[in-house]
């Protein structure tokens, strides 16, 4: 599936959509924070360069924008370093 995502200034993040019953389900809206694609992803631009590192490595991100939505469905998901921390 394709990466759809923009960089929003005003709130510092990167907002994309994502499937989480797979291409013919639900459309869901997430964001990641400025910060998270700084200290997670090592992105060292803002922008274009948030965009692509997002896009980078969405095999990451994608998973765990998934499961905060299974965790509270009705919830905005806005996915900070903590999404990560077992990651690490």
């Amino acid at each position: 599936m394709n990466f759809e995502g923009i960089y929003c200034f005003d709130t510092a993040c990167v907002r994309f959509a994502f499937y989480p019953e797979g291409p013919a389900g639900p459309r869901v809206l997430a964001q990641i924070s400025e910060e998270t694609l700084h200290d997670e992803f090592g992105a060292r631009e803002t922008g274009d360069q948030l965009l692509e590192t997002c896009r980078l490595h969405f095999y990451a991100i994608e998973p765990a924008a998934v499961a905060r939505y299974r965790t509270a469905q009705r919830q905005p998901i806005t996915l900070t370093i903590d999404d990560f921390a077992l990651h690490a």
